[in-house]
Order: structure tokens, then sequence, then C-alpha cells
């Protein structure tokens, strides 16, 4: 059971602002809880084909997830596939931006999960529920620390 959860927000900052602050996948640290740690493992300026790796915490388990960004178009697009495998894998996910007047910009962003292993079949429609409920929450969490920074 594969399925795509998302959420949209109005973020206090001007639009080249909040898309340096998600490009560089380093901070996701500042507005995710589950991730633990979170580092660049590609050479060069953030883009297309840039590799993050992380540590995060789902269900009091620690896992390892790679990410690589698919997409990357500044400032309004920016797209990223897993890479590394799992029970749950997120095949898409991405953030779109746009100016909301005033200096603030508006961010959807959204994930795709989808089972990977037999564990996963089991736990995926669990994971999806308990995402698409800290949708918003997340959203508020990403809008706090990038007005933060």
């Amino acid at each position: 059971m594969a399925g795509r959860f998302g959420s949209t927000v109005v973020i206090d900052r001007p639009i080249d602002e909040v898309f340096a602050f998600l490009a560089d996948g380093e901070n996701d640290t500042k507005f995710s809880a589950r991730v633990l740690e979170i580092a660049k493992t590609t050479d060069g300026p953030i883009g297309v084909g840039t590799v993050y790796a992380s540590t995060v915490k789902d269900g009091g388990v620690k896992f390892k997830r790679q990410f690589k960004l698919t997409e990357f178009e500044p400032p309004t697009k920016i797209r990223w596939t897993e890479v590394s495998t799992g029970p749950v894998i997120t095949p898409e996910g991405g953030y779109d931006l746009a100016p909301a007047g005033d200096g603030k910009t508006e961010l959807s962003f959204y994930n795709v999960l989808e089972p990977h292993t037999t564990f996963g079949k089991l736990i995926t429609g669990f994971a999806l529920r308990s995402a698409r409920k800290g949708a918003d929450a997340f959203a508020q969490s990403i809008k706090a620390a990038v007005e933060a920074s």
C-alpha cells in the first residue's frame, strides 16, 4: 500500500531564503525530530545528483537512509528519491515554493511512502497514517526553523 502525504504553509521569509535553507539538507535536523544526523556525501555544489546520508529514528528504531536530489530548480522546486533500502522507502518527495506576497513564501511539501520488504507491507499503512496525521505539524516545524534562521 503506497501512499502520499504532505502539507502547505506560508513562511515569513523571501522565496530565495526559504529555498536556500531547504536545499541544504543538513538543515533537516533543525525541523525534523526523527533526523538524528545528516550529511552531504557528494562533492560540489548542491544540485541534481547531490546525495545526503542520514540516521533517522522511526518507531523507536534507527535506520540509515540516503536521498538523492533528482530535480533542482531554484527558487521553486526540489525533488528527491531514496537510494537506500529499508522496510518502507520514499521513492519520491519534494518541495514546491511560490511567492506569497510581502516577502513571504508558500511552501508545499510531500513524500510518497512505499513498502520495500515483507515487513514494510505490514507497517506502511501505519507509517502513512502517522505521517498524514503529523504533516501539518511538520510543515509548521519547517516554518519555525526557517523563520528562526
